[in-house]
């Protein structure tokens, strides 16, 4: 099933020791479209300090009552890489953040998750994962660390990209409005775009597949679409 980010923000983060926090943003990879990073605010256990959660450790989530428990300890949480989530994240942080956890990289394989297409398949004890005991492999691991630590990760913050302007190749057609999220692998699968400014009362739902650019300076998303497709195209129906 597809998930609003909307939605999804403010979803309890549950630890197997107790509550972590609550979501408050998410870092999207804009290449592949895909949420790599949820921003959780710890509260007061933690003097409010904000922490990435990887969905690697997210279990099955309680839809009714807005949770997503994790297989990590608040213990775990509390002494994990200091991250300032107000900045970009780099290659470098995310190396420590991965390594902190025993995860494995999710770049550089086949697929969107490192070689699958489920952040769970990435959890150290999933069936059919390959573990890392040889010294031998451990330092071809720290060598693939080195080189990748200057990589640029390409990770943006989704509440930074709401109200970004959607330009058809002909004209505006609206602003971003929201996100539509796989709640399996975590892919971005349409924005929600409100052309309030276009075609009064309506939203649509534009594919990352459509996207021709995105000027991150302009806060712009160029399309390969005209209007006259965006028009065409089912309209998006937030209750159905």
């Amino acid at each position: 099933m597809l998930r609003s980010m909307n939605d999804l923000e403010g979803y309890a983060i549950r630890a197997t020791d107790g509550t972590i926090g609550h979501v408050k943003d998410f870092y999207f990879d804009d290449q592949a479209w895909i949420i790599r990073y949820l921003v959780v605010d710890t509260g007061t256990w933690l003097s409010s300090r904000k922490v990435l959660i990887s969905p690697i450790a997210i279990g099955h989530p309680d839809w009714a009552e807005k949770v997503l428990p994790v297989s990590i300890t608040k213990e775990q949480v509390k002494n994990s890489p200091d991250i300032d989530t107000e900045k970009p994240v780099s290659r470098q942080h995310e190396i420590d953040y991965f390594g902190y956890y025993g995860y494995p990289f999710y770049w550089g394989g086949a697929g969107i998750w490192g070689g699958g297409l489920y952040p769970d398949m990435m959890m150290p004890d999933y069936v059919g994962f390959e573990s890392i005991p040889h010294d031998e492999d451990r330092e071809g691991e720290g060598a693939d660390a080195a080189q990748h630590q200057h990589d640029d990760p390409h990770l943006r913050s989704c509440k930074a990209v709401m109200d970004y302007h959607i330009e058809a190749t002909d004209g505006d057609i609206g602003h971003v409005q929201g996100m539509l999220v796989d709640e399996e692998t975590w892919a971005i699968q349409y924005l929600i775009v409100n052309t309030s400014n276009w075609w009064l009362g309506h939203q649509v739902l534009i594919a990352p597949q459509w996207i021709q650019d995105v000027s991150w300076s302009d806060a712009t998303v160029s399309l390969n679409l005209t209007r006259q497709a965006v028009k065409e195209a089912p309209l998006y129906n937030p209750a159905a």
